[in-house]
């Protein structure tokens, strides 16, 4: 089946040099993609949610501009652009990382891997070497040999960072181990470590299918695990809703009990749950489709029936609470 999948979608997505496996990947990580959108547009507040999706797209176009460039078949775009652009890519999803775990996750101690190094031994190196020296020379070798050092001694230290931070985060006392747990921020770590290879992936000129089955295999597991963690999340919210509601309407036929045991018409039931609820007699009018005078009467009954004088005295009396 999968044999048939990477034969489909090499046709599918016929790029010139794309590998089929390439094609595959971008393919589940498109699927990946429309998930997590639904789920980010349910609850746009969830801001985790937002950095892996910006993840997950920086991921796509590394593995786009990766499987189609370079090509001397586009016209449009020149082959030293093309190179720009596929280095670029991977220059910018490495940088991202530290900044993902920084605000994804709350490791307050990668703040200067993620605001500060990762820009400065990353992407600065790139602009230096490919942006600037590599359209003047035209020699990509020179660009990949010598602009690879810095990101090549400096992503080890990142990783250990990173490492670090996940460890001193579980260390602590004070978690928040409601919002993340240990597996699912380890399960992005080790997704991310193969990435501090891509400097000698890039130097040694491996073959495009090693390269992306080392940086893309563990984005697909850690997706099943956040499509796990969601599905749990909706099912512990759904069971929360239909508990409160289930609390909700056993309190409402509580108190209307309690309201007709004490004399009250049903009109005048409905009268003092929202005089209860503190809503003025003009809002409660609104609601019922009534006068703001008859809302008045019958506020008057009610007070006189249970012997009170204002509406804190009636919640003690009918047992409301909020």
């Amino acid at each position: 089946m999968l044999f048939s999948l990477t034969l489909y979608t090499r046709y599918m997505f016929d790029f010139g040099e794309m590998h089929g496996l390439t094609a595959v990947f971008i393919l589940l990580e498109l699927m990946m993609l429309s998930v997590q959108l639904y789920f980010y547009l349910i609850w746009p507040y969830h801001r985790s949610r937002l950095t892996y999706l910006i993840l997950l797209v920086l991921l796509i176009c590394y593995n786009l501009t990766g499987g189609i460039f370079p090509d001397q078949d586009i016209g449009w775009v020149s082959v030293p652009v093309q190179n720009i652009i596929a280095y670029g890519s991977g220059f910018l999803m490495a940088a991202y990382f530290p900044y993902y775990f920084y605000s994804s996750f709350s490791l307050s101690s990668l703040r200067f891997h993620a605001l500060y190094g990762a820009p400065f031994f990353l992407l600065f190196p790139y602009l230096v070497f490919f942006v600037l020296l590599y359209p003047l020379q035209g020699d990509l070798s020179f660009a990949i040999n010598y602009g690879m050092i810095i990101p090549g001694l400096y992503s080890p230290v990142l990783l250990v960072a990173i490492f670090r931070s996940i460890r001193k985060r579980f260390s602590g006392t004070e978690l928040d181990h409601d919002k993340f747990t240990r597996l699912e921020i380890q399960a992005v770590y080790w997704a991310v470590s193969p990435w501090v290879f891509m400097c000698l992936f890039a130097y040694l000129q491996m073959p495009q299918w090693v390269e992306v089955l080392f940086t893309n295999s563990g984005f697909v597991i850690i997706a099943g695990l956040f499509l796990y963690q969601s599905g749990k999340y909706e099912r512990n919210e759904r069971k929360r809703r239909q508990q409160r509601d289930a609390l909700e309407e056993k309190q409402q036929a509580d108190f209307n009990q309690t309201c007709l045991d004490m004399g009250l018409s049903l009109r005048e039931v409905e009268v003092a749950l929202m005089l209860c609820q503190g809503m003025e007699y003009k809002v409660i009018a609104a609601h019922l489709h009534i006068s703001a005078r008859t809302v008045d009467t019958h506020a008057h009954r009610i007070y006189y029936k249970l012997e009170v004088k204002n509406k804190i005295e009636l919640q003690q009396v009918l047992g409301f609470s909020n």
